[in-house]
Order: C-alpha cells, then structure tokens, then sequence
C-alpha cells in the first residue's frame, strides 16, 4: 500500500477508527500524528467492541508496528489503562509499540486548568472541551513549558514536576478550584518512567527508516478538519492540526514520501460540542439519526448534534486535505429517511450565496443552508456485499454526494459498524 494519510474530514466522529482498520492489513507502519485521548476510535471485529484513544487502530492486527507520534500530547496515564485494557483482550502492544521521546505529555495540571477554566467560562464562552487537558498541554508546548516523554528519563524529572504543582496550585486556589494532591502526584509519576521506557524511541528515525527499507506507513489522524485549530470553526476547535498538513509535522515524515490522502466523510453530518452547525437537525429526524447512528462519543458518551450531509464542508475538506479518496461511512443510518437533503450553498440574509466555508462564523450566523432534495430508498443496505448491490435510490445519493464533494474519488463505502460492512472500490 502507497504511504497514506487518513483524515477527518467533518467536526470528528466520522468512523476513521473502522477505515484505519479496513486499510491497516495492506499497511506495515501505523501512526497516529496528532490529538490525545479527548478522541476515540472505535473498531468491531468478529463481534468485539475496542475502544482506543491513544494507541493506533493497527494494533488490532498482528504483525503491525504503532506509533504515538510527536504531534501526539499524550497522557501517559491514560495510555497505561489503554495497554491493559489491550492485554485484556489477548493483545500485547510489546515490541510493537513506540512512543516518540518528542511526544508532549499531558500532565495531571493540565487537566485540572483545564476542567476550572472551562467552568469559569459563560454559558455562550464554553468550547465543549472534554475536560482531559488536551488544550492546556499544546499551549504549554508552544509555551515552551511542555513536558516531554522523553523527559520521564531525566534525572531532575520529579523536581520540574513539584515546582509545576506549587505554581498550578496558586492558579486554582484563585478559582477555588480544588487542588493538586502533590505528594501523591510525584509518587505515581516517579512510576512512569520505569513503565514507559520500554516504549520509548525516536519514532522520526524510526519511521524514515521504515519508509527507506520499503515499508508501508498509514498516518492515522483524530477529530476532523472542521476542528483543526487554522482551518475550523475558530475559537470552536481542538487544539492541533488534524487536516493532512498535520500528519508530516507530527509525525517526521517528509510531505515528499506521502502518496495519498484518504478523507473519512459520513453520509450526513454531525459534531460534538459547541460551535455552528449549519445544517443541524433540532428535530424527530436528527434524533432517529442520533439513535440509528449511535451518535453518542466514545470518549464522553456525549450526544452528537446530528444533521443533513454538507457538501460545503466536503469541498473545504478536499480543498484544504488534498483528498484522493473519499472513504464514506454510515450510509445504512439513512436506510429510513423518505426524502434525503444536501446542502450545496450557505445563503446570507442579504442573498449573498457562500459555495466554501467562510472564517467569520458571525457571517456564518445569519446563513441558511441552500438544499437539494433525493428520494430515499427505503430498503436496508447493512448486509449489502457489493456496491452494485445497493438500491438504485442509494447508489445514486451516494454519486450525487461524491459529485458535489470535489475532485476526490470514491474509495470506500460503509453500511455499517463491523469491519465486515465495508465496501472497498479500487483503494
């Protein structure tokens, strides 16, 4: 398989946990290159539910090499549940696993700044944040006061972690929030090292090494491009760069090595958390969405707002990724909607028609969608083997999406959950 990039291409959730597990048999190298455990990628296979947030889907997969590249901030303690919860399942990440010594961590204080400050936030200021400091921890990187794995194996480790505490703690005793339990923090950091060196390695190496010797990489991507912290709903975002640009600096493989990108879209539109939504359904129809999709995160439980497909942001996605392949998922949730709306336009209150996503969410704001309308084919597509299979209604819809969503081709259609419900179309 050609070096890949996979890429959300909506606000998040779009299924890419399933499409890196359908793409990571043909791959030698899986690596995840930006976000932490603030998102979730979910794969079910022969019958079983895996859940992962930090440690790359292809772990699922015998033989496969991960990586927790360095435009990773990861929470190491995060990271140990998730390796148990592996060797639960009979999985050993050992050997197989490798954590870049550049990977930020989210530390303890992060999380806590994090949680204070978004409560101290007005009802119409909150982002919707998980809580989990993803946030804090990318600007302490740009900050230049980030902590580093690599830097579990310095000598003076546990001293910069007690004088973060001190300062942290002067912060939220402002807020009144509750405060670090010192002590007890040093004591389990002073554990990780140990843990964690194993897993330790200079992935930039490790993975030009891997690209020289002809290997296969699949870069792995979280959240969407509706949320990249230059090109989303700005101030409404994740805190780093999950669009395709994000994948070589998080990871240290040259844009010249890449060969394609891969951009996960559903078959209608949803986001978590606040932030506009022009299409979004507040009615019965984006409730049966919710409920047939199983439109609930993987990492909150949070409800996802649910809405009609919006070929604006497809084209934004395609224009900002360079998307090769679309990879469409959930197809079979739309199985028993009589009439089904796309979205081709923004319309201003004044008549002025938006055909791309503008940056001034105020403009956004006084928009409505401009919708073309397709018949339903009311007929269940979850068993469906063959894309000729599908109804005539369906097959045309799905056309209808990949003509008004770029130059991209289409690669890969899902009507459902189980890896077994993909239909792969020449990628």
């Amino acid at each position: 398989m050609p070096n890949t990039i996979l890429m959300g291409a909506q606000w998040g959730d779009e299924g890419k946990g399933k499409v890196i597990d359908v793409l990571t048999s043909q791959a030698d190298v899986i690596v995840r290159y930006q976000g932490g455990s603030n998102a979730g990628h979910t794969v079910i296979a022969e019958g079983k539910k895996y859940v992962l947030h930090l440690i790359p889907s292809g772990i699922l997969h015998p033989g496969k090499q991960c990586v927790i590249g360095n435009g990773v901030v990861m929470d190491p303690f995060d990271l140990l549940k998730e390796i148990d919860m592996l060797r639960g399942y009979g999985i050993e990440p050992d050997g197989r696993l490798f954590i870049s010594d550049r990977t930020h961590m989210v530390m303890q204080w992060h999380r806590a700044l994090d949680k204070a400050d978004e409560a101290h936030r007005s009802h119409d200021k909150k982002i919707g944040t998980t809580g989990r400091g993803i946030g804090p921890a990318y600007s302490a990187k740009m900050g230049r006061s980030g902590f580093r794995v690599g830097d579990l194996l310095r000598p003076d480790f546990l001293d910069r972690v007690s004088e973060m505490c001190v300062s942290t703690n002067l912060r939220l005793s402002k807020w009144g929030a509750e405060l670090l339990d010192i002590d007890t923090l040093l004591k389990d950091y002073a554990k990780l090292a140990d843990i964690l060196k194993p897993y330790i390695t200079d992935t930039v190496v490790f993975i030009n090494a891997a690209d020289r010797a002809g290997k296969s990489i699949l870069l792995e991507g979280a959240q969407g491009t509706m949320l990249d912290i230059d090109f989303g709903t700005y101030p409404f975002v994740t805190s780093s760069n999950p669009t395709a640009g994000g994948a070589c600096t998080g990871s240290g493989l040259s844009p010249r090595r890449i060969d394609r990108v891969v951009g996960v879209i559903k078959c209608y539109t949803t986001r978590v958390g606040s932030g506009p939504f022009p299409t979004e359904l507040a009615d019965a129809t984006g409730e049966h969405l919710r409920q047939k999709g199983g439109e609930f995160g993987a990492t909150t439980g949070r409800p996802r707002r649910c809405g009609w497909y919006d070929a604006v942001v497809a084209r934004y996605s395609a224009m900002v990724n360079g998307v090769d392949f679309w990879a469409m998922t959930k197809l079979d949730v739309l199985d028993e909607q009589p009439t089904l709306k796309i979205c081709v336009a923004y319309r201003r209150d004044d008549g002025h028609i938006y055909e791309t996503f503008p940056a001034d969410l105020s403009a956004l704001e006084r928009c409505t969608p401009v919708y073309e309308e397709m018949p339903g084919w009311m007929t269940d597509t979850s068993k469906t083997t063959r894309y000729e299979e599908l109804p005539l209604k369906a097959r045309a819809y799905v056309e209808r999406l990949v003509a008004l969503s770029g130059a991209a081709r289409l690669g890969i259609l899902s009507v459902g959950p189980a890896r077994e419900t993909t239909l792969r179309l020449g990628i």
